[in-house]
């Protein structure tokens, strides 16, 4: 690009002359500095709105904007165009340079949040539209909505009082959100989705769906699962604070494996709602007032009784091995090396979570995790749990292996189990095949993944429903859940399941026994009717004042 500057007889500016790829272009023309002066009065901003300069042109339109007393923002990408103009913009006036449409929306969308909301008023220079007509123009359309209704004075959010709750989910392809709705639908809750676009969080299209579906639905309050929709920077949860709409995010990972990336994110318009009960304190602790323990539970209109067993034993679940190496694949070469020698301890360990035991047992590696970046801390924590499932899920499966077991899952139990012996079979869809699969089998056996070395998984919940029997690894918290060894049988150490599974085989009185108590209490404790009305209660009893 190559600019010359057009001055009048008295030296000021008065225009200037553009040439990009061999052509050329005034930048204002005969009328110079008040054509923009005239595309300002033309948007008819008022007082109680912004203006968004798209192009900083000559800087007449925005000096002229700040007579006017309206907060202006400018967004100029044209590296050097200004410079060469010798334009200098007041201190008061933000100027995103950024070329990334994504990054100056979340600009301006914090700049507006930190105005109370203004409505903005978008203003295209010519010269800007023909030099980049689809950055600008995309720019302006999507600036324009929030000026169309004004959000901030209709969009406070209603307290959740008695009576019918109206929820608004942040949905995603996550499993979780069609037993969410399908729950609220049996609890006459009124619900309504919005969708994250993509895996980009935080973008102005989402933003600006959040705050359509406030003003039209009016919902008490946003349920989400896992964090998703929660952006690092914190601009949703600034917003929700605004409209001060409360944020139920129920985790069913281990939330201290996301919630590290979210610390800028922490509000006390936040409740947190966890799977795991040995996460609650440490969540606490990071600063979030509301925080609660909810474990998983079972969609018993999906999970029923069905069929006769064919099969005598079956382990559905992911070996770990494709996913531990794709973790490491971001990771240091020299932290990479430990991950096998850490994940063998931790097994073994009863500290619940790999920081604690890599500080406890290998100060050394904790120095350089801690030399990190916070991501990497997490993928290295993630590497180090999945590693030790891995190795956890092989030693408590290959017990199976006397029983010819039909192992469902990844290709790499391949790798990890003997050429004969067992029979495998590709991973199954969870919602239109493994209700139908759990009740083929005798004995169908469960070994929980080490991110929670106290929570219970789904399957302790969604067998049962399906009238059959399970066979598990102990955990902790399964005592508040079921009875022992009357509505739930466990495994403390894989030289028990030999044993377990031998006499629950031949045994199929006790083996139905244990299937009918089992089910009585899923169904009346542990179903996600029951895990949303206790959410609910407990948004209730925080935000319903």
């Amino acid at each position: 690009m190559q600019v010359w500057p057009v001055r009048g007889k008295d030296g000021a500016l008065v225009d200037a002359v553009v040439e990009v790829a061999g052509k050329r272009w005034r930048m204002n023309g005969r009328r110079g500095p008040a054509l923009e002066e005239d595309l300002l009065a033309a948007a008819r901003p008022q007082k109680g709105e912004a203006v968004v300069f798209l192009g900083a042109g000559l800087g007449a339109g925005v000096a002229a904007a700040l007579r006017m007393g309206l907060p202006v923002a400018v967004v100029d990408k044209e590296a050097g165009l200004a410079e060469a103009l010798g334009i200098r913009l007041p201190h008061e006036v933000l100027w995103c340079r950024h070329a990334d449409l994504e990054a100056v929306l979340a600009a301006l969308t914090r700049w507006q949040m930190d105005l109370g909301g203004l409505p903005l008023v978008p203003i295209v220079h010519p010269l800007y539209a023909r030099l980049d007509p689809v950055f600008y123009r995309t720019l302006a359309e999507q600036l324009a909505a929030s000026r169309n209704t004004r959000f901030w004075q209709r969009a406070r959010a209603p307290r959740l009082e008695e009576g019918r709750p109206r929820i608004l989910l942040v949905a995603s392809a996550y499993f979780l959100h069609g037993e969410l709705v399908a729950a609220c639908a049996r609890l006459g809750y009124a619900v309504r989705v919005v969708d994250l676009p993509s895996q980009e969080v935080g973008r102005q299209e989402f933003v600006e769906a959040i705050l359509q579906a406030v003003v039209e639905f009016r919902p008490h309050f946003a349920l989400t699962v896992n964090h998703l929709g929660v952006d690092r920077e914190g601009v949703l949860t600034d917003l929700l604070a605004r409209l001060e709409l409360p944020l139920a995010s129920w985790f069913v990972d281990d939330p201290h494996l996301i919630i590290g990336l979210y610390r800028s994110a922490i509000s006390p318009w936040v409740a947190l709602f966890t799977w795991d009960a040995d996460t609650v304190e440490g969540l606490r602790a990071m600063g979030f007032a509301h925080v609660r323990y909810l474990p998983l539970g079972t969609d018993p209109t999906r999970f029923v009784p069905q069929g006769a067993p064919r099969l005598d034993v079956a382990f559905v679940g992911n070996s770990m091995v494709h996913k531990t190496r794709t973790r490491q694949g971001i990771l240091p070469r020299e932290l990479t090396s430990c991950i096998s020698q850490v994940a063998e301890g931790f097994v073994q360990s009863p500290i619940r979570t790999v920081r604690a035991y890599v500080a406890a047992h290998h100060p050394d590696i904790l120095t350089q995790m801690e030399a990190l970046s916070t991501e990497s801390q997490l993928a290295l924590e993630t590497a180090i749990t999945w590693h030790a499932t891995r190795d956890w899920r092989h030693a408590c499966v290959r017990e199976l292996l006397p029983f010819h077991p039909h192992i469902v899952g990844d290709s790499g139990w391949r790798r990890l189990l003997p050429a004969r012996g067992w029979h495998y079979h590709p991973e199954v869809s969870y919602y239109s095949e493994l209700p139908g699969l759990y009740p083929q089998v005798r004995v169908n056996f469960n070994c929980t993944s080490l991110q929670m070395k106290g929570a219970v998984n789904q399957r302790v919940f969604d067998v049962p429903a399906c009238g059959a029997f399970l066979l598990t690894d102990y955990r902790r918290q399964m005592e508040d859940l079921f009875a022992l060894g009357r509505e739930v049988v466990c495994y403390s150490d894989p030289e028990e399941i030999d044993d377990l599974v031998r006499y629950y085989l031949s045994h199929d009185a006790q083996r139905h026994a244990v299937i009918q108590a089992a089910r009585k209490r899923v169904l009346r404790d542990h179903t996600y009717d029951v895990r949303l009305a206790t959410l609910v209660s407990a948004m209730r009893q925080w935000y319903g004042g």
